[in-house]
């Protein structure tokens, strides 16, 4: 059962879902409504802040006091594909950030429409390799990312692979999308108990950050993709999420694989659930085990 305390985070989240899709045919109007434009940056309190520019790609750092020089958590940021680092996108990996004492570096990667894969992508892969140039050990580097931020994660590590550059210690996945078909069971079964994603915001936003690629792409679609040798890894899902299948499909594949793979499905949970950090006591909980998950590798 859910709290009130609950109960009422759920239906905030379904009001702006309803909203969101409203705005789908304009992406500028989506954008905006999701805090791009806005000076107003909201960092959880206990973090510094910074910008820089790394091969073009524009990053940010986030430090909690006491986090070692040598370790870090690389997050990719949802949205789609398509919405950016704004006003509230850091409050996950913040929240993150703090109860894992790990400084967090978050590339702000280029977006659809306007860049389409493997734009987005390419970003990611470029934060990655950059950490290394700068001294930091693969080892002492934890891969994190949620929604489509969890896709970079597993495609870049496919990238890396394949190009064979020394993989992170753990990587953590928060409601993954792994199809970009948008075609899991749990579209259907879970269209009205998600309170954040609706099948058609799903659809689209994957339909602008594929653009006219192919889905069987195996650096789009991980689910096509040979998933050996990837790092241990954590997934978190929401029971009552669209991409619940998608979390369950991969880590079914990446185990056949032989990934030291990690699947945990959070009853009554939506997708992202996490964002409601330090409010929802079940997000609290959620991050509380990904940071017992990142301190267990590093």
């Amino acid at each position: 059962m859910l709290s009130i305390k609950s109960l009422r985070i759920r239906f905030n989240q379904w009001m702006y879902r309803i909203s969101a899709e409203r705005m789908l045919s304009s992406v500028p109007t989506l954008r905006a409504s999701a805090g791009e434009g806005s000076e107003e940056i909201q960092v959880p309190e206990g973090l510094e802040w910074t910008t820089m520019n790394v091969d073009g790609v524009r990053c940010e750092w986030m430090t909690p006091p006491n986090a070692p020089k040598n370790a870090a958590l690389l997050y990719y940021h949802g949205g789609g594909g398509v919405l950016g680092l704004y006003k509230l996108s850091r409050n996950m990996p913040g929240h993150i950030s703090l109860r894992c004492n790990l400084r967090t570096f978050l590339p702000d990667y280029r977006l659809a429409p306007e860049h389409p894969y493997p734009a987005g992508l390419d970003d990611c892969v470029t934060a990655y390799r950059w950490l290394l140039a700068k001294g930091f050990p693969a080892k002492r580097i934890v891969m994190a990312g949620d929604s489509m931020g969890g896709d970079l994660v597993i495609c870049t590590l496919l990238r890396l692979r394949d190009a064979g550059v020394p993989l992170p210690a753990a990587a953590v996945c928060v409601s993954p999308n792994t199809d970009p078909t948008c075609s899991g069971r749990s579209m259907r079964t879970n269209a009205w108990r998600d309170a954040v994603l609706s099948p058609k915001f799903a659809r689209t936003m994957m339909s602008l950050y594929v653009g006219g690629h192919a889905l069987d792409d195996p650096y789009l679609a991980p689910l096509k993709a040979d998933l050996r040798s990837l790092p241990p890894m954590l997934i978190q899902a929401g029971a009552w999420e669209i991409l619940l299948d998608d979390s369950k499909r991969f880590s079914e594949r990446a185990r056949a694989a032989g990934v030291d793979l990690k699947l945990e499905i959070w009853p009554n949970m939506w997708h992202d659930w996490h964002w409601s950090a330090p409010d929802l006591t079940e997000a609290n909980l959620a991050i509380d085990r990904i940071a017992e998950y990142v301190h267990h590798h590093i």
